[in-house]
């Protein structure tokens, strides 16, 4: 019986809502926390995923060039098209869309044509201490990948 087993590859896309004039050191914290608490790879990271007014938000734009990530943004119209477990009233009033982490997060993942996209990681909010500003991430994950191991047999 051939054995399959999981490789490691970049398959995950980190949606990402913030305030304006968020820190490098909370984008930084939220991230190794959520890679933490879900047991995943900071080499599995293959892209952020946010909303397109925050396209030049300094610490997003700082954190990937950093770690040689893209920057993938879509709209509040296509953001709003797509079907969320944790939407927001708040953030629909404020930036005309339900969910900017994890609608952007779903949609950086299915944008090659994978079929098989999860929602891995739901909206998880971080604040920083002594600041009012906070951060909304989420994580998608593009299909997994398996294959035979060389050296194994069918």
């Amino acid at each position: 019986m051939m054995q399959l087993k999981k490789l490691y590859r970049q398959n995950l896309w980190i949606g990402v809502g913030c305030n304006k004039g968020i820190s490098l050191q909370l984008i930084n914290t939220a991230i190794e926390t959520i890679l933490h608490k879900f047991q995943l790879e900071k080499n599995q990271i293959l892209g952020i995923a946010t909303i397109d007014t925050k396209s030049s938000e300094p610490a997003l734009v700082e954190f990937c060039q950093l770690h040689n990530l893209p920057l993938k943004t879509f709209t509040a119209s296509v953001l709003s098209c797509i079907c969320v477990p944790h939407p927001s009233l708040i953030t629909q009033q404020v930036v005309d869309t339900p969910s900017v982490a994890e609608a952007a997060a779903i949609l950086a993942a299915s944008e090659n044509n994978h079929e098989n996209v999860a929602l891995l990681v739901p909206k998880h909010i971080f604040h920083q201490l002594g600041e009012k500003k906070a951060l909304t991430m989420a994580i998608a994950q593009c299909q997994p990948f398996f294959t035979q191991q060389p050296g194994e047999n069918s």
